[in-house]
């Protein structure tokens, strides 16, 4: 098998994400950004092969002729299809890694993965990443990641809590010198979001929408709390009226949406609240102290963070660019020997 990584980095880094990959080359920073799609093609030979990744195959969502079919191979942040995975991480590799120095070694690669993966989901990704190239893989997990990229104090005896809300999962760990002292996971995230957006429009409006449609509410107007005083912002939706079957075009405002999105954000506000009662004394004093830091895309929502203040009683922080927090955090593990006592070897 040709070596991918023949011209690469020294290193990297990839937060394999339900929604989103994203990649970190060491000495270069964040390289790629995409979603985690791949549209394959079935041929007349009865093979299937890639027709697209990324962001040409996230275009490509809902509106595929019979024989092309856009893929999320990762659900709930493990891998659901090995073989598109590979896929998927192969390319990803390739374009990162163009016009690089010539390694005649692979460069070690570490790969974020959810805290509550199981060991046959930590073999699979392992297996995905060793079949693209790399014969150096380091699995780290997703909370540990998220904090070293928002910059908390990971190594030093001080307990800190960070919330990484994904598109598949939301991430809770308490921190302190360098290790995990608590972490629970909840596969709640983005796309839960984006499917409760779906079952509100039809139940209340008769409407089938599409998950690109629902996204796109979601980061136009999605609110965790209704506005005060009526419905807000608002947005125009188009799809098919269920019982006539033809197209539909209908108004949906924040207050809706806030009211759509109640069960996803407090199953948030749940395992966070688990996580606070399930903290050793000594490090929740520390919290108490420090606040919670939210990371992931998820975090973007509109006033999440006031939602968990309110029922948490601490003070939230949002970090500097969440949605490449993990990836970020997983490259200091490349470029700094302080960070490594969190890697596990895969």
């Amino acid at each position: 098998m040709r070596n991918l990584f023949n011209l690469s980095p020294r290193g990297v880094a990839i937060d394999l994400g339900t929604a989103n990959t994203v990649v970190y080359a060491s000495g270069r920073g964040v390289v790629i950004s995409e979603p985690s799609v791949v549209a394959m093609e079935m041929g007349r030979d009865g093979i299937r092969r890639v027709r697209a990744i990324g962001d040409d195959a996230k275009l490509m969502m809902g509106k595929t002729p019979g024989n092309l079919e856009t893929i999320r191979p990762l659900r709930s942040g493990v891998i659901a299809d090995l073989e598109v995975a590979e896929e998927m991480i192969k390319h990803f590799i390739r374009k990162a890694h163009g016009g690089a120095t010539r390694f005649s070694r692979g460069p070690e690669v570490v790969i974020c993965v959810p805290s509550g993966a199981t060991p046959v989901e930590r073999r699979a990704i392992r297996q995905a990443v060793s079949n693209a190239g790399s014969d150096r893989v380091s699995l780290l997990e997703e909370p540990m990641a998220a904090a070293i990229g928002a910059g908390l104090p990971v190594t030093e005896p001080v307990g800190s809590m960070v919330v990484d809300i994904g598109g598949g999962t939301t991430e809770v760990g308490v921190i302190s010198l360098q290790g995990l002292a608590y972490c629970c996971s909840s596969r709640v995230g983005g796309d839960r979001m984006d499917e409760a957006i779906i079952s509100y429009v039809r139940r209340n409006f008769n409407l089938m929408i599409g998950e690109g449609t629902a996204e796109r509410v979601k980061l136009e107007i999605g609110t965790a709390t209704a506005p005060s005083g009526g419905g807000g912002l608002d947005t125009t939706l188009r799809g098919r009226d269920v019982a006539r079957g033809v197209p539909k075009e209908i108004t949906l405002n924040q207050g809706q949406v806030a009211e759509a999105l109640a069960e996803p954000v407090q199953r948030i506000v749940a395992v966070v609240r688990s996580a606070l009662e399930n903290t050793q004394p000594e490090i929740a004093a520390d919290v108490l102290d420090e606040g919670i830091t939210l990371t992931g895309g998820g975090s973007l929502l509109r006033n999440i963070g006031i939602v968990l203040a309110d029922e948490t009683g601490l003070p939230v922080h949002i970090a500097d660019d969440p949605l490449t927090c993990v990836a970020r955090g997983a490259g200091r593990t490349l470029e700094d020997s302080v960070y490594r006592g969190g890697l596990m070897a895969a």
